[in-house]
């Protein structure tokens, strides 16, 4: 019987240290698609704080590469995400938005997978041309993998923050056709999420209260779930209007919105109520039948 098949048991574990995969996959070994000049990577962790604890900043990405953090075996229940840091596509909140997610979504047994795409912004491209590259190519390769990853191929989402988000839905609306040129037959494998999770998503919106004009919301986006704040002023926009999108296309979507809380603020503690949002994920899992109640 597939893991997946397996009823989730509840309790057996209270706290799940994550253990990522050593060697991060290189997602294209020939060399990332268009990719002319030779980038330096650079981290640092003085750029701010995020409750009480600095925030670990990856740039100069020119190489992009997924990291896999499996499921505990006897926790996972077959299902994976493919998380996507934010950061305006110039930075990656590399431990806010990535690291620490992938962590809590070990410990209710779903595998994930750490997207480091390209950034900052490419001269003379979209914002999020090279990064959707990179996304399309990491959602193929998880299912082109997924009984290596012991995984269920129907059930691999994708989730982001901010940046992230923006790209996390650019993934969702754009997976029938493929942003580069095929290399392989990993590339000829479906790059569309099973499910999508919007935290604090930006860009999303365009003039005039309309939807950003590179989203093509349609029946086949995949069913979503908005995590957004009131006070949130420059981005609440965005949640808004994709939410209204997604029900005009009939798309399943969920939204919860908080009074107050802000942007940037992940999994930690910031003393406000939006802290509470990845119960509600979980309950959204449920519905959609990757968790057991």
């Amino acid at each position: 019987m597939k893991a997946w098949m397996l009823p989730l048991c509840v309790g057996l574990i209270l706290s799940v240290k994550s253990m990522a995969q050593e060697v991060p996959v290189l997602l294209f070994p020939g060399g990332a698609p268009g990719e002319t000049t030779s980038f330096i990577e650079r981290a640092d962790s003085e750029g701010g704080r995020t409750g009480g604890e600095s925030v670990l900043r990856i740039t100069n990405v020119g190489e992009p590469t997924i990291t896999i953090y499996p499921a505990p075996e006897e926790l996972s229940n077959g299902s994976a995400m493919l998380v996507c840091p934010g950061g305006g596509y110039n930075i990656l909140a590399y431990d806010l938005e990535g690291d620490e997610v992938c962590e809590w979504l070990n410990e209710i047994g779903i595998t994930a997978v750490l997207l480091k795409y390209r950034v900052p912004r490419r001269e003379g491209l979209e914002k999020h041309a090279a990064p959707l590259q990179d996304a399309q190519r990491a959602m193929s390769y998880i299912r082109a993998h997924a009984e290596e990853y012991n995984i269920n191929p129907n059930s691999i989402g994708v989730m982001g923050f901010s940046a992230g988000a923006h790209l996390s839905a650019m993934l969702s609306n754009t997976f029938e056709t493929r942003t580069y040129p095929a290399s392989d037959a990993i590339d000829k494998i479906s790059c569309r999420p099973d499910f999508c999770l919007l935290v604090y998503p930006a860009y999303l919106d365009g003039e005039k209260f309309q939807l950003a004009p590179e989203l093509k919301v349609t029946a086949d986006t995949p069913p979503t779930m908005l995590i957004q704040t009131e006070d949130d002023k420059s981005y609440i926009n965005s949640s808004l209007f994709y939410y209204y999108a997604l029900k005009e296309a009939g798309v399943p979507a969920w939204m919860h919105l908080y009074s107050s809380g802000g942007h940037g603020y992940g999994l930690r503690d910031t003393g406000s109520p939006v802290n509470a949002w990845p119960v509600r994920v979980e309950d959204w899992f449920v519905e959609l039948g990757i968790l057991e109640e």
